[in-house]
């Protein structure tokens, strides 16, 4: 197989690496399809891909391609919410470039969508079937990039996931972990219920949807539902830090950080079309979480 992986230096990305090069994920193996691939691991200093000649002159030079994976996007949510033209860029033109880039040679795409593509104001989780309506300009353009996506190439995979955390880069784990280093206690969100995901599960899925012709939407995180307070209570006591949660609402944090952007109150998935498909095989949150901490002092950059 021929593949492009765009966003190569960000969690997923590592992970994605990581799989194709030893053949597994700690669920299992992945597809045999994957033993010798030729791929193109890039990141935004070899190509922008919301500049579609750019775009086009990658894929013509370096293609042509089976897959392309897109884990390139803009991630910063209160970023996106005071600079929206570079987040629809980044999070929406840049899934349409990459599209009809591959339609046009006949390959497969995955993009990597978010829960914040929700509004989060009923309980329980999300189906792919829910209709969307983002309360943020983050989720607004992941949302305009799935739907242009589908709309370039019908070999379009849309993976929604959340509370993503991997290995190499940041992310909430690594903060938690960071700040419990200088402080007794830390104060976290305790009304904002959503599935920790470890970046590690959604690599292997997205390269076992991949090799299928079973295209369309689908919810990729792991099981269980938590706040962002049980996530980071359940990370001190899976490191062994005697850090405090203090538990705040959502109202209190946006009291003191005026600027930040409104974050969906529900915002969890059920991965009800993987199970309907190729069966899903995403961890307890809790478990891949345990792993994560098994493999941190070996694998964390």
């Amino acid at each position: 197989m021929k593949i492009l992986v765009t966003g190569s230096h960000g969690q997923l990305g590592n992970e994605l690496r990581r799989l194709i090069k030893e053949g597994h994920s700690e669920i299992g193996p992945i597809p045999e399809a994957y033993a010798g691939a030729d791929v193109d691991y890039i990141d935004i200093e070899d190509l922008d891909i919301s500049d579609a000649a750019a775009v086009d002159s990658w894929f013509d030079a370096h293609g042509p391609y089976d897959l392309a994976i897109n884990c390139a996007a803009m991630t910063n949510v209160d970023g996106c919410e005071a600079n929206f033209p570079t987040a629809f860029a980044a999070n929406a033109l840049g899934p349409m470039n990459l599209a009809r880039a591959c339609s046009r040679q006949g390959a497969t795409l995955v993009q990597v969508s978010t829960d914040y593509v929700f509004p989060g104001n009923v309980e329980g989780e999300r189906l792919e079937s829910d209709v969307p309506a983002p309360i943020s300009a983050y989720g607004r353009s992941k949302l305009a990039g799935e739907g242009l996506a589908l709309a370039a190439n019908p070999r379009t995979f849309v993976l929604r996931t959340a509370w993503l955390y991997g290995y190499v880069g940041k992310n909430f784990v690594k903060t938690m972990l960071r700040l419990a280093e200088t402080h007794d206690r830390v104060t976290v969100v305790d009304d904002q219920m959503g599935n920790p995901t470890s970046a590690n599960d959604l690599a292997h899925e997205i390269l076992s949807l991949a090799v299928t012709g079973d295209y369309g939407i689908y919810h990729c995180t792991n099981e269980g539902t938590c706040s962002w307070a049980d996530f980071a209570q359940a990370t001190f006591e899976e490191f062994g830090k005697g850090c405090d949660v203090v538990r705040c609402t959502s109202e209190e944090y946006k009291r003191a950080n005026p600027a930040s952007a409104d974050r969906p109150r529900f915002s969890a998935l059920r991965n009800a079309r993987l199970e309907a498909t190729i069966g899903n095989q995403m961890r307890p949150w809790r478990e891949a979480l345990r792993s994560y901490r098994q493999n941190f002092d070996e694998l964390a950059g």
